[in-house]
């Protein structure tokens, strides 16, 4: 596939996608490397976006350059957001009470702390992204198992073994201090790559995840 192949597929992929605006997002593409530039009115939009360039076949690697300019009208006070993070964060069950810290600057978000699963602190990300007036999230929550994780291995190949996207024979699973993940292989698409790497941090106990797989 051509450069400028990859970068219309790109673009019609972003023009496709319901929840993102894309009249101000520029898209470059070399060699499998897409980048994007521009700006969006929310955060979400953004996010939706990297999603929408990850799911295109040919993308290797996305550099993000978006920035998120909130109009005037919908600019939130740091304290607000902060409070309405709490309040998301105390509503949603995946969350472990009182396991997240929340500091706001310029609406940048920072989440800290520690929970004993990865999408617990996923799920913590998810809650603010979905707030007006934030910028970005930081999540550096760490994750503590309560368990070791003896069978990590078995559980990502059987989880990857029902994926029907992904030829879970092209992965190699390495698992080392019981807890540290390293994926190898081939994928089709970054999108695959993305459920290959969700389905070694849902396994129980997992704590790092290394990437090393190749997208064709």
């Amino acid at each position: 596939m051509t450069d400028s192949q990859l970068r219309q597929d790109v673009l019609d992929e972003l023009e496709f996608e319901p929840s993102v605006e894309a009249a101000h997002i520029g898209v470059t593409a070399e060699k499998g490397v897409v980048a994007l530039t521009g700006h969006v009115p929310l955060y979400a939009q953004k996010q939706a976006a990297l999603a929408a360039v990850r799911r295109v076949k040919g993308v290797r690697a996305v550099a993000d350059e978006l920035e998120v300019r909130l109009a005037h009208a919908t600019t939130t006070a740091d304290d607000e957001i902060a409070r309405r993070t709490l309040a998301m964060l105390d509503w949603d069950i995946a969350v472990p009470p009182k396991a997240v810290k929340v500091l706001v600057r310029d609406g940048w978000v920072t989440l800290t702390g520690s929970v004993n699963w990865e999408f617990e602190r996923k799920s913590a990300q998810e809650d603010v992204r979905k707030l007006d007036g934030v910028k970005g999230v930081i999540n550096q929550i760490e994750v503590h198992p309560k368990v070791k994780a003896d069978e990590v291995k078995a559980k990502i190949k059987a989880a990857l073994s029902r994926h029907a996207e992904v030829e879970a024979n092209q992965i190699r699973v390495t698992v080392t201090a019981g807890s540290k993940v390293r994926l190898e292989g081939k994928v089709d698409t970054a999108d695959q790559r993305a459920a290959v790497q969700n389905a070694a941090w849902s396994a129980p106990g997992v704590t790092s995840v290394e990437d090393h797989l190749s997208v064709l």
